[in-house]
This record gives structure tokens, C-alpha cells and sequence, in this order.
């Protein structure tokens, strides 16, 4: 058996980030077996077992993950010249209060915020910024399992064995897409469900099959919906939901 860099073992056990990995290594946050680590790039075997110190743990209980109702003109990462990030939507005012779950927004809830996943400028809907490099992992880690679903209007038709195709058997960079399910909600609107993030994959795969997309919105990431969360507005992912 091989030895396994520890920062690599902890963010394949969800334990958190790689990055998140060595600052704790650093900090001689770090216990492996029971003995404390402090040195970055110790290597260990994978049957041996990894605990984080109380102030650690306490770090992460302190991370934050925000829900923003994206709309059309924001990016969701980091912007170009002239381009909104979907960042600049969080603030006091436009924060969306649940009675049940009154936490207040802090400015240090914005340090080290990043977006777990990306969403085009031109559609809206659920984007997830998390603080937190576990959550990030959940979705966007390259096994990621978690479904991503969009409500796509469309214009043109669409035979059966064209959406049959979207449901599996396109191909995108040279490379088979995996299963998706797609099926008509209504007579110009299709639901998208993917396990997968390509970019602009939907207006790509819409392409190949010569539809037109008029409107994408993503309505669910995992078990969290947008639900009522109101356009340009955000929430805190509160105690006890989880993707």
C-alpha cells in the first residue's frame, strides 16, 4: 500500500479543500492517529485515521453557503471588463429573510466566497457561493453525483428521436455526455436534469438537436429549489438542509 499526501487524503474523505488541508497542516490543526501534523506534504497510508482539532472544527461550523437567485446580465464567477459578478448581489438589502431562520448577514461571510458551479450570464436561477470546500466538492468535485435541474424554453420542434438524443447520445468536445433527463413540461418548455457541467452544455446540446433556447433557469441544485427566493435576492443554506 502507498503512501497518500495528506492534503489529498482529507479532501478525498470530504474532511475539506486541499487548500483548506494545508492551512490546517500549518496551523497544527491536523491529527493523524493521534499524533499532531504540522509539516506540509507528509504523506500517510489511507487506513489511518485523520481528526481535525477543535479550532477546525469550529472554523468550519462558522463557514457559510448562500442561495442567490441569479438574474440574466450577472456572471457567476470571475467577471470580464464590464460584466456584473453575482458577488455584488449579496448585501443587507437584498438578503431574503425567512422568519424560522433570522440569521443576519456579516461582511465576513463574503471572505473567501466562491461560486460552486457556474451559471451563464444569459440564464438565471440557483447559484450556489459557499465558503465552505467541502460543500464545493459535493458539487462540483469531479465525482460529483449531485442533479442539477433547469426549466429551458425552447423554439422549434423537437421529434422523438431528437429528444431521445438528449437524453443520451450526444457528444460534446469529443466526448460522450453522460445520461440526462429531459422531457417536455409544456408545449415550449423542456425540463433538463444533468449530472454534469460542461460549459453552456444545455445551449450546446439544444444546438445539436436545432432548437432554440428562449429562456434557461435552473430551479434545483440536489434537494435545494429555489422556491420562492425572489430574483436578485439570496439566502444563508440553513441548519439542517443539505444538497
Amino acid at each position: 500500500m502507498e503512501k497518500i499526501r495528506l492534503s489529498k487524503l482529507m479532501s478525498e474523505q470530504g474532511i475539506c479543500s486541499r487548500r483548506e488541508a494545508d492551512k490546517y497542516i500549518e496551523r497544527g490543526w491536523v491529527f493523524v492517529d493521534g499524533e499532531r501534523i504540522s509539516e506540509l506534504g507528509t504523506k500517510i497510508y489511507p487506513t489511518q485515521k485523520i481528526k481535525l482539532d477543535k479550532a477546525a472544527q469550529a472554523q468550519q461550523l462558522g463557514y457559510v453557503t448562500i442561495l442567490i437567485n441569479k438574474p440574466i446580465g450577472y456572471v457567476s464567477g470571475q467577471p470580464e471588463p464590464g460584466y456584473r459578478p453575482a458577488v455584488n448581489l449579496i448585501n443587507r438589502e437584498s438578503q431574503f429573510i425567512d422568519q424560522r431562520f433570522p440569521q443576519r448577514f456579516s461582511p465576513m461571510h463574503l471572505k473567501n466566497l466562491a461560486p460552486a458551479g457556474r451559471l451563464d450570464i444569459d440564464s438565471q436561477g440557483l447559484l450556489i457561493l459557499t465558503q465552505d470546500g467541502r460543500i464545493a466538492k459535493q458539487l462540483i468535485g469531479a465525482d460529483s453525483q449531485i442533479e442539477k435541474e433547469y426549466l429551458v424554453r425552447v423554439a422549434g420542434t423537437l421529434p422523438k428521436e431528437k429528444l431521445a438524443l438528449l437524453n443520451f447520445g450526444l457528444n460534446l468536445d469529443g466526448k460522450a455526455l453522460k445520461h440526462a433527463k429531459v422531457s417536455w413540461q409544456n408545449q415550449d418548455q423542456l425540463s433538463f436534469i444533468l449530472r454534469e457541467g460542461k460549459k453552456r452544455q444545455i445551449r450546446r446540446m439544444c444546438e445539436l438537436v436545432d432548437l432554440q433556447i428562449t429562456g434557461l433557469k435552473r430551479v434545483r441544485i440536489g434537494k435545494i429549489k429555489l422556491g420562492n427566493l425572489p430574483e436578485g435576492n439570496w439566502r444563508y443554506l440553513r441548519e439542517g438542509e443539505s444538497f
